[in-house]
C-alpha cells in the first residue's frame, strides 16, 4: 500500500483544569470529512490552546503513524482511534520517524516539511489517563520508544483530505531523522550538535538551543 493519510483531525480549545495554565487543551481531535484548507499556521478548524509552547509555523501540523498507534494499542490492550494522540494527520505506509528533518511531503495540493518533534508532556499523560488508558509513567514510556512523530511546517498551502496519497518530494542531504532529533532533546543530548547538519530547515528556537549547548562543551 502506498503511503497515504488515513485521517485528517482537528480540535479547538476546551476547558481542562487538570492541564494547568492556560487550563485549556486542544488535544482532543475529531476527524474531518471532505477536503479542507491548510495554511501556514495549520489546518482550517484546528486551534492551539497553549500558544506559548505549541503552534506557530514550525509546529503547524502534527503527524503520527497509524502503525505506531497500533503498536501502543497492543501494549495498552485497548484500541486507539485516529487522532487520539493529538495528531492532525494520521498516516499509513510511511515510517514518519525515519523521515529526515527538512524532508518534504506532498499531500493533496499542499506541501509539508518535517520541522520539529513532539516532546511528551503532562497534558498528554493526563489525557491518556482520563480517556481510559494505562498512563502509568506514560511520559517515560513514550520517550523510551523514540517514535514521537514530527511537527510539520506548511511550505505550500493547499487542500487535503483523508485518503490522499503522501508523496516524498524532497530528501535533504544529511542523516538527521525525526528519531535522532527526539533523542537529542530527551535521552541523548550528545546528539544535539548533529542537528546543525540540518541547515536552514532547522527551526530558529531549535538552532538557538543547539548552539547554546555546543558552546558549553
Amino acid at each position: 500500500m502506498s503511503p497515504h493519510v488515513v485521517s485528517v483531525n482537528v480540535g479547538t480549545p476546551v476547558d481542562a483544569p487538570w492541564v494547568g495554565s492556560p487550563f485549556r487543551t486542544s488535544i482532543s481531535k475529531h476527524r474531518v470529512d471532505g477536503r479542507i484548507d491548510v495554511g501556514t499556521l495549520g489546518i482550517e478548524g484546528d486551534q492551539v490552546s497553549d500558544t506559548k509552547d505549541h503552534g506557530g509555523p514550525h509546529q503547524a501540523v502534527y503527524a503520527f503513524a497509524r502503525e505506531d498507534l497500533d503498536l501502543w494499542a497492543g501494549r495498552l490492550g485497548k484500541e486507539i482511534p485516529d487522532g487520539h494522540f493529538g495528531e492532525n494527520l494520521t498516516t499509513e505506509g510511511i515510517d514518519v520517524n525515519e523521515a529526515l528533518v527538512g524532508e518534504r511531503w506532498k499531500v493533496g495540493t499542499a506541501v509539508f516539511e518535517v520541522a520539529e518533534v513532539r516532546i511528551p508532556c503532562h497534558t498528554f499523560s493526563e489525557w491518556m489517563s482520563r480517556t481510559g488508558y494505562d498512563a502509568d509513567k506514560w511520559i517515560k514510556r513514550f520517550t523510551a520508544e523514540g517514535r514521537p512523530g514530527p511537527y510539520l511546517r506548511v511550505v505550500q498551502p493547499g487542500q487535503i483530505a483523508a485518503g490522499d496519497e503522501l508523496s516524498v518530494v524532497h530528501k535533504p542531504d544529511h542523516d538527521v531523522t525525526v528519531t535522532t532529533m527526539f533523542r537529542a532533546f530527551t535521552t541523548d543530548r550528545a546528539l544535539l550538535p548533529r542537528l546543525l547538519d540540518v541547515g536552514d530547515a532547522l527551526a530558529p528556537d531549535t538552532r538557538d538551543a543547539v548552539e547554546k549547548y555546543a558552546a558549553r562543551i
